[in-house]
């Protein structure tokens, strides 16, 4: 998407007509696959990073519903580790999108994997109950 360099009181025109505050055009603009959002991991032994993301959003793809989840990554760096604003920007990149649980759960999987090349890599969906129906999805990396 294109934003005109018209700044005023930190929103963003978007094609002239829409104006967006200035997180809203850092999610819409955000690119999971700069250099700049992978650091060196400068550490040779295995340690574990657990995150907890509480507050993700997407919409389902047949209704258009919102679906809210905690999302639980852990996982033990190779050579680079994710940089933490990057992943919130990329995490809440989701909430305008419709996606399935399951496709949810494994692209994220799936783009940290082929980022981070991680010794271990699992990661925890864990979505709020909708309809009477509560969902869980984890990918593994070791059951892979």
């Amino acid at each position: 998407m294109a934003f005109s360099s018209e700044k005023k009181d930190n929103l963003y025109l978007l094609k002239g007509r829409k104006i967006m505050k200035y997180g809203e055009k850092d999610i819409v603009e955000f690119d999971i696959n700069k250099e700049e959002n992978f650091w060196p991991n400068t550490n040779e032994k295995n340690y574990t990073i657990n995150i907890e993301l509480p507050e993700f959003m997407a919409k389902c793809p047949r209704s258009g519903y919102p679906d809210f989840a905690t999302i639980k990554i852990e996982y033990v760096p190779n050579k680079l580790v994710i940089e933490l604003k990057a992943l919130k920007l990329y995490i809440n990149s989701f909430m305008n999108r419709e996606i399935s649980h399951e496709n949810t759960a494994n692209e994220i999987f799936d783009v940290l994997y082929e980022k981070l090349s991680p010794r271990y890599l699992k990661v925890i969906a864990d979505f709020k109950p909708r309809g009477n129906v509560y969902t869980v999805i984890e990918v593994d990396s070791e059951k892979m």
